[in-house]
C-alpha cells in the first residue's frame, strides 16, 4: 500500500510565534470598503507571517516607542495588498524581441526556464506579489517545478505566488506551433503549444493528466482561429475565432476538475462560446473582446454576466500592446470593456497576458482600465482582493468557503499548516498573509505612476521584505 503524507489539521496547528515586527502605513487601501485609512499599524508575526493586528496610530508614531521589535516605517507611502495578476505566461517573453512560434521551437527549456526566473523576480519586484500562470506554451510541467523553487519554506528564488496551470488543452488541429511541411501533425519536432484532446473521453484524461502532474488550474481554449492556415487565401476567414469544444467536451472537462477541487479558465472571446461556457459555471473567462453581436451592444450581452460568479479578466494590456491601441480587434475590447462598466459589473480580474508584453510591466493592465474610465478604488480592488478571489482555490468557495473565511480572524490559515497557495492574501486584515507593497504616488491625481513598477518602494511577501526604499533586497 503507498503511504501518502498529508498535511496536519488546523486544530492541532501551532500558534504564532511572539516575535512580531509592525508595519507603519501612512495611508492603507481597504479593498473592502474601497477606502483609504490614515495612519495605521500592521503588527505581523516574524515566523508565520500573518498579519496579527491592523490598528490606528497617533500621527507621530509615539505609540511604539517602547517597542522591541522591528518598525517599519512606511508613513510617507501608501500601503496596500500586494497585486494579483492572473493572466501571466512566465515562460514567454515579448513578441517583438522574439516570436511565439521561435520561442516554442526555437530556445530551449532550459533557456525558457532560466527566463522564467527572471521574469519572477521582475514581476515581483513591480509589486505583485501573486500570479496566475496559464499554459507554459511548449514548455511542459516545468512550472509545477518552478512554483516548487518559489514556494516557501525554502525558495531557492525571489517570485510572487505562483498559480500554474501546466498545459492549456485544446483539440486536434487548432493550436501551434504548425508546420509548414507536414499539415497534418500536430506541433514541430515534437512541440506542441497544448495538450491535444478530442471527444469526451480524452478531455477526461487531460484534465486528470494536469491535475495529476500538479496543476493549479485548468486552462481551456474554448474558441481560436481555428481555420488559421486559410488566411493565405481568405483573410476574414482564417483570423476568425471559432468554438473549438462542443458542449458535452466542455462540460466533461469542467465538471471533471470541479469534482477533483481545482477550477477552470477559459480562453473565450465569443459571446457565442461565453454563455455554455457561463452555463457550465466556469471560473474564469480570458479576454471575451467580442461580447457584440451585429443585432446587440456588449451591454445588451453583459447583461447574462450579471449574477454570475465567473470572472472576467480582459486582458486590456495584451490587446494594446499588439495593436499599438488601434484597430477593431482593440476597439472591440474597448467596448466591451466599457460594456462591462455601464453594467457596473464587479466580478472582474485583473489579468494582462503578460509575456506578450514585458514582465514587470503588469501594471499597464491596471492603468489602460482606469484611461477607460474605471474607477481607480475598484480598479485596486480588482488587483488586490479580486485577484485573490479569482486564483484561489474551490476550497474557500461555496457555503464551506464562507464559513472558512469568516474565522480567517482566528489566525488558523498559517502557511506552515495549509501552504503557500491555500493561504488568504489579497486584503489587509487579520488572519491574512502580509503580502504589502507601498507607493508614494497619488492614485486619484495619477494612477498611471502610483501603481508603476518605478513608484513600488517597498514589497513583502509572506512576512518577508523584497523591497525597501525602491532597491531589491534580493
Amino acid at each position: 500500500m503507498q503511504l501518502i503524507a498529508t498535511a496536519p489539521t488546523l486544530e492541532g496547528q501551532a500558534q504564532p510565534a511572539a516575535g512580531t515586527k509592525i508595519v507603519l502605513a501612512g495611508k492603507l487601501f481597504d479593498p473592502y470598503t474601497l477606502e483609504l485609512l490614515d495612519n495605521r499599524a500592521i503588527t505581523i508575526c516574524n515566523d508565520s507571517g500573518m498579519i496579527l493586528d491592523v490598528t490606528p496610530f497617533s500621527a507621530n508614531g509615539s505609540d511604539f516607542a517602547s517597542f522591541d521589535g522591528e518598525v517599519i516605517d512606511l508613513r510617507h507611502l501608501t500601503v496596500l495588498p500586494g497585486f494579483v495578476d492572473t493572466h501571466v505566461h512566465f515562460f514567454l517573453h515579448p513578441y517583438a524581441e522574439t516570436s511565439w512560434e521561435d520561442q516554442v521551437t526555437k530556445e530551449s527549456i532550459v533557456e525558457r526556464t532560466i527566463r522564467a526566473t527572471v521574469h519572477a523576480k521582475r514581476t515581483l519586484m513591480a509589486g505583485f506579489t501573486a500570479v496566475r500562470d496559464l499554459g507554459t506554451e511548449g514548455a511542459g510541467d516545468a512550472d509545477i517545478a518552478l512554483r516548487k523553487c518559489l514556494s516557501s519554506p525554502g525558495a531557492l528564488i525571489p517570485g510572487p505566488r505562483y498559480f500554474c496551470a501546466t498545459r492549456a488543452i485544446a483539440p486536434t488541429g487548432t493550436y501551434g506551433p504548425k508546420s509548414s511541411l507536414y499539415l497534418n501533425k500536430e506541433g514541430i519536432d515534437g512541440v506542441t503549444g497544448v495538450d491535444v484532446a478530442d471527444g469526451t473521453q480524452e478531455c477526461i484524461k487531460a484534465v486528470r493528466r494536469q491535475i495529476g502532474a500538479g496543476a493549479d488550474w485548468i486552462k481551456i481554449y474554448a474558441d481560436y482561429t481555428v481555420r488559421s492556415r486559410a488566411s493565405e487565401v481568405s483573410r476574414r476567414v482564417g483570423a476568425a475565432s471559432m468554438a473549438t469544444f462542443d458542449y458535452d467536451e466542455l462540460r466533461a472537462m469542467i465538471c471533471t476538475a470541479h469534482a477533483y477541487g481545482v477550477k477552470v479558465a477559459a480562453h473565450a472571446t465569443n459571446r457565442s462560446t461565453i454563455i455554455p461556457l457561463m452555463s457550465l459555471k466556469v471560473d474564469s473567462i480570458e479576454h471575451a473582446y467580442d461580447m457584440a453581436t451585429p443585432g446587440s451592444t456588449g451591454v445588451e450581452m453583459f447583461e447574462e454576466y450579471v449574477g454570475h460568479r465567473t470572472k472576467y479578466v480582459p486582458t486590456l494590456a495584451a490587446y494594446h500592446t499588439m495593436t499599438q491601441g488601434k484597430g477593431e480587434i482593440w476597439d472591440r475590447a474597448v467596448n466591451s470593456f466599457k460594456a462591462a462598466l455601464e453594467l457596473d459589473l464587479d466580478n472582474i480580474a485583473c489579468g494582462g497576458d503578460t509575456g506578450v508584453f514585458a514582465h514587470g510591466g503588469n501594471a499597464l493592465e491596471l492603468s489602460l482600465m482606469v484611461r477607460l474610465g474605471a474607477n481607480w478604488k475598484k480598479v485596486l480592488r480588482w488587483a488586490t482582493l479580486g485577484g485573490w478571489e479569482c486564483v484561489r482555490s474551490r476550497m474557500w468557495e461555496g457555503e464551506a468557503g464562507k464559513t472558512r473565511l469568516a474565522q480567517v480572524g482566528d489566525l488558523k490559515e498559517d502557511p506552515r499548516i495549509v501552504g503557500d497557495n491555500e493561504v488568504p492574501f489579497g486584503a489587509v486584515r487579520r488572519g491574512f498573509i502580509a503580502d504589502l507593497i507601498a507607493t508614494p504616488g497619488n492614485f486619484a491625481a495619477d494612477f498611471e505612476s502610483a501603481v508603476s513598477a518605478e513608484s513600488i518602494q517597498f514589497v513583502m511577501k509572506g512576512g518577508r521584505i523584497y523591497k525597501r526604499d525602491g532597491l531589491p533586497l534580493v
